[in-house]
């Protein structure tokens, strides 16, 4: 299991007051996110949880271009991934950012 964490700053706090959310399901293939806004409004911290070894730099360019799209601030981000692509990756980040913002 390898395990990694990536903070960044924000230009300012993700839209919206939901507390937190939850997308994805661990299983074959896919991944769970945990958010939370429980940080300053311009920080976001992306912890991640892989049994997939050795792909750090996909991980971060992953995490980099998420918070440069959705600028998440105040979100701590936890991951729990079951070997998702990065694409599946992306998506499930965006949908919970998207649950945030919203509400729903």
């Amino acid at each position: 299991m390898e395990t990694m964490t990536f903070r960044h700053t924000t230009k300012g706090p993700l839209a919206g007051i939901k507390p937190q959310a939850i997308t994805g399901v661990v299983a074959s293939g896919n991944l769970e996110v945990l958010l939370e806004r429980v940080l300053p409004p311009d920080q976001c911290t992306i912890e991640i949880a892989t049994p997939v070894v050795g792909y750090g730099d996909v991980w971060e360019a992953v995490a980099a271009d998420f918070v440069a799209r959705a600028q998440p601030g105040g979100l701590r981000i936890a991951i729990n991934d079951g070997g998702a692509r990065p694409d599946t990756v992306s998506l499930r980040l965006l949908q919970g950012a998207r649950l945030m913002e919203t509400g729903r």
